[in-house]
């Protein structure tokens, strides 16, 4: 799966938020300064192209919604993350986020619970 622009991205947020939406939807939850009307259409067709959204016709307009699922890329964006800068090591990466973060104890026992609840499953 390939990767998205800052740009990029905040559009997907917005996509998955509403579901579904035409470009002056979008332009319309964007905050101020708001982006120009080809900006965000440029950058929906992008999205088009890297497999991230899909369209339907609506009147002489589209309304374009998400094919990729929030979770998948969140998921897949975290193990980028985690190999890129942690050499694939889960340990690493969230003891570097407790050493920088200020992560509290209950914090970590907290994510011990659901990591616990999980593996029961």
């Amino acid at each position: 799966m390939k990767q998205l622009t800052k740009a990029e991205e905040e559009i997907m947020q917005l996509l998955w938020d509403l579901e579904e939406a035409n470009v002056a939807a979008l332009i319309a939850e964007m905050p101020e300064p708001k982006p120009a009307y080809n900006t965000v259409s440029t950058i929906v067709r992008i999205l088009e192209n890297k497999g991230f959204v899909d369209h339907r016709q609506q009147g002489k307009g589209y309304i374009y919604f998400p094919i990729i699922a929030k979770e998948t890329y969140s998921n897949q964006s975290i193990n980028q993350l985690m190999n890129n800068y942690f050499n694939g090591s889960f340990k690493s990466m969230v003891s570097f986020f407790m050493k920088k973060n200020d992560m509290k104890t209950s914090d970590l026992e907290s994510i011990l619970k659901e990591i616990n609840k999980e593996e029961k499953r």
